[in-house]
């Protein structure tokens, strides 16, 4: 596009912006082939559009958007919720490139009553209209697992696919399934129940998948007692089995108040980067929860989570046919509904809605993440990598971590291990092991000292790449000495962090900076556990190095020092003579029988020599 067609592009859309109200509407935005890439709301619409083109957009997607318009329109209408339902149609409608993209439920399934002449109620993931109503769609499979089996039990509808007529039930053409001898229909193929009884026994199905368990249990009591009063016991107690099922199915369902008797519940949740929204809905009938859902929004640009939220609602609402007249939101929503109201609650039972809400979306989200991490694990280790990185305010992602770790008894057979992680995991390849050779007897930090100066001295002559964080097996000590070498003998500039225990030699806390100060990170999170597997990692991997070293001395004898005398002659001796002092008092000749006789003049020369 030249200077000229985008100043004459900008001009026709400011000139269409001039003529437009001051009144709520939506409006849509056009690309040069006319399609539209962008449909949004507006209290007052010429305010808002003219926001595109009349001021500093500090927005990048927002910047690329008005550069992508040539053309506008829009339409009035008399509300703010005219204006919403109006976006929200238009958007269903042209799924426009720019706008937020909801991802809905339709894997999970829902529950459907068939319009037929005997309606069936079943599970299903194909939502077609014209075969019956759908209730759903269920996020929780088990809820509606339960659901479904209250209904067969009370009420056994029909499960077989058989298209029956009025006609050919009265001439006797059908004969009753395995179902009905079984006792799980009532077989209204053969007239074992009436049109009249099947279609209340629907009727009452559908209200509890309405949520109106309480409603339908309360018809059922009055019902038997009014039976029982009439003595009609075997119908009273046909009516007292279902009602039993039903108090059983309310009491297993998560009451939150009899005073709540139609609330919808809304909350948001984030994703780190703000990308993605994650908005639950939950219903409340009657004092009970019967509908819970989390639905994930794209945000394509950078919307707020009113926003978002604003967007939603009325979507959500129409979807699960909402009648609610109160809606329970976490902020004030500056925007307002016809028929409901916004309501934050600060306490009670309200409040404890919206929290079980926003404990949902959070949980969703959770799950989301686990699965892509599944599919792609290299997610996880650079999203912990970045949370350190934030944690500890560094200036590039620690990639490459090396944690140092010393291990002696009393001075003795003193060594030290360095581990290295890599993106979170351990680079075995690049574990070192070290013995100490300048200081005597136990001094962990000059043994600390020799370690990492030896270390880092030969990275820098090798030009190898130098950590991006080291983590030191200790505290604010450890940290100060491995700092004096790092930064003040080599002239480095490596973060170095501490990993502290507590009296139960338990890590817990993670120390940086200088002064070293503890950093507040959760000891049951994700990033604090990577870290404890690497503070045991380099002790486990000081240690084994230390007993290996310990055992080669304890199995050491005077016969690994003669040279010509190797592993399998010096086996042979001891399983022939079982000692050394044995072996010293030998005859050469004895000798010479275990292990020939240029190894026996050998052994015998080097005792001669020191005397035995």
């Amino acid at each position: 596009m030249t200077k000229e067609e985008n100043e004459a592009r900008l001009a026709h859309c400011k000139s269409i912006v001039l003529s437009m109200p001051e009144k709520p509407g939506s409006y849509q935005f056009y690309d040069k082939d006319h399609n539209i890439i962008y449909v949004g709301k507006a209290k007052s619409l010429k305010r808002r559009v003219s926001s595109y083109f009349h001021k500093e957009v500090d927005r990048y997607k927002t910047k690329v958007l008005v550069s992508k318009i040539w053309d506008i329109s829009y339409s009035v209408v008399n509300t703010e919720e005219d204006a919403l339902l109006l976006e929200n149609a238009l958007i269903k409608k042209y799924k426009p490139k720019y706008n937020v993209l909801l991802k809905d439920g339709k894997t999970y399934p829902s529950i459907c009553v068939t319009n037929e002449y005997f309606p069936r109620i079943f599970k299903t993931r194909q939502i077609n209209k014209r075969f019956g109503t759908f209730f759903g769609p269920y996020p929780h499979i088990s809820a509606m697992y339960a659901v479904l089996d209250i209904i067969h039990r009370v009420y056994k509808p029909r499960t077989c696919r058989t298209v029956f007529t009025k006609e050919g039930i009265e001439q006797g053409k059908y004969k009753p399934c395995l179902e009905w001898h079984i006792n799980n229909c009532y077989a209204p193929c053969i007239n074992k129940i009436s049109y009249e009884e099947y279609q209340e026994n629907i009727r009452q199905a559908r209200e509890i998948l309405k949520g109106n368990t309480r409603e339908i249990s309360q018809k059922i009591y009055d019902l038997m007692m009014k039976n029982a009063s009439l003595m009609k016991f075997e119908v009273a107690e046909e009516l007292k089995k279902r009602y039993l099922l039903l108090q059983d199915f309310v009491t297993k369902s998560e009451v939150v108040s009899w005073t709540i008797s139609d609330e919808d519940v809304f909350s948001i949740v984030d994703d780190e980067n703000k990308r993605n929204a994650y908005i639950n809905y939950i219903h409340v009938k009657n004092g009970t929860i019967n509908q819970s859902f989390t639905y994930e929004y794209k945000r394509k640009l950078d919307e707020t989570d009113e926003d978002l939220l604003m967007q939603a609602i009325p979507e959500i609402r129409e979807r699960f046919h909402s009648t609610a007249k109160e809606i329970i939101v976490p902020f004030e929503m500056s925007w307002k509904l016809k028929d409901a109201v916004f309501f934050i609650p600060q306490r009670g039972d309200k409040h404890h809605l919206l929290e079980l809400s926003e404990m949902n979306g959070k949980q969703y989200k959770f799950d989301r993440l686990k699965q892509a991490e599944k599919l792609n694990p290299e997610q996880k280790q650079t999203r912990l990598m970045k949370e350190l990185q934030t944690k500890l305010q560094l200036e590039k992602l620690p990639y490459q971590i090396e944690c140092f770790d010393n291990s002696n008894i009393s001075g003795t057979d003193a060594v030290a291990g360095c581990i290295v992680y890599k993106g979170m995991k351990p680079s075995r390849k690049d574990y070192r092991k070290y013995n100490i050779k300048t200081v005597v007897g136990p001094d962990d930090y000059a043994s600390m000292q020799e370690v990492v100066r030896r270390r880092y001295n030969r990275m820098i002559e090798e030009k190898t790449p130098l950590p991006d964080l080291i983590i030191t097996d200790g505290g604010k000590g450890q940290m100060d000495v491995v700092r004096e070498v790092v930064e003040d003998e080599l002239h480095l500039h490596i973060p170095i962090a501490g990993l502290a225990k507590d009296d139960r030699h338990r890590t817990n806390e993670l120390l940086f900076g200088f002064p070293p100060q503890t950093v507040g990170i959760d000891v049951k999170s994700e990033l604090f556990k990577v870290l404890t597997q690497i503070q045991d990692e380099v002790h486990r991997y000081a240690i084994t190095f230390h007993r290996d070293k310990r055992s080669k001395h304890a199995l050491h004898s005077e016969l690994d020092d003669i040279k010509g005398i190797g592993p399998k002659a010096k086996e042979a001796l001891l399983q022939a003579f079982k000692s050394v002092k044995k072996i010293k008092e030998a005859k050469e000749e004895e000798l010479t029988k275990v292990i020939g006789p240029s190894k026996a003049k050998i052994l015998t020369e080097h005792f001669r020599k020191i005397g035995k």
